[in-house]
């Protein structure tokens, strides 16, 4: 028997924000190593960038990518920034 997909809780607009929130804090926890900033800092840089608004953005695909591949592409933005 194949499972109902349209009754997969995962598949719920609030249980994919979840999902999205804690892979932020994932994203925004690895910047922070990499720039040496805290915490805090990263997430709010990382929150008003590009990188963050295309992780939204369904039709980039960018949440189709991994965690690190992510905070590089922002590391990458505040790089073309400067």
């Amino acid at each position: 028997m194949e499972p109902n997909l349209q009754n997969d809780p995962v598949k719920q607009p609030e249980i994919q924000e979840m999902i999205l929130s804690n892979r932020i804090g994932i994203i925004s926890a690895n910047i922070a190593r990499r720039l040496g900033i805290e915490p805090a800092r990263a997430l709010k840089l990382f929150y008003a960038s590009k990188t963050c608004s295309d992780l939204h953005d369904k039709e980039t695909g960018l949440y189709l990518y991994g965690n690190l591949y992510i905070a590089d592409e922002f590391i990458r933005e505040l790089q073309e920034r400067d």
